[in-house]
């Protein structure tokens, strides 16, 4: 009986998995717009920065790591000289809270699946959470 209830659970956990990755396509699309259209004259068409002012988007722990706190980056922008991944950026990154919740997502989703990354999709409900609490 256990080994029915843990296939089944693996069944419907995979099959979710799949369901995920099949339509992030759509947000991904959404969020290549947003990307060209707000963040590309930073952090360039291929997503590399400038060295030493604008980070990189490709396979950094930032860009794939914690979504919280690239929300949060998003929202508030950033003024400070920051370190990613033992390399340091000084351009200022002005704040992006004007974007729709959908917008944040769309563009952190397409960030995080694309330059080389793969990482899960950015939610509006993640970015709703996030925005309720920065201030």
């Amino acid at each position: 009986m256990k080994k029915i209830i843990i296939t089944i659970l693996v069944v419907a956990f995979f099959s979710l998995y799949l369901f995920a990755q099949t339509n992030i396509k759509p947000s991904v699309n959404r969020g290549k717009i947003v990307y060209e259209t707000y963040c590309l004259t930073c952090h360039q068409d291929d997503g590399a920065g400038v060295p030493k002012l604008n980070p990189t988007l490709s396979n950094t722990s930032y860009t794939t790591g914690d979504k919280k706190k690239l929300i949060t980056w998003v929202l508030k922008g950033t003024t400070d000289k920051i370190a990613i991944d033992g390399k340091f950026y000084s351009n200022n990154m002005a704040p992006q809270n004007y974007l729709k919740d959908e917008e944040i997502a769309d563009v952190l989703t397409y960030i995080r699946n694309s330059f080389g990354n793969k990482a899960s999709a950015v939610t509006v409900a993640e970015v709703k959470a996030v925005r309720a609490t920065v201030k």
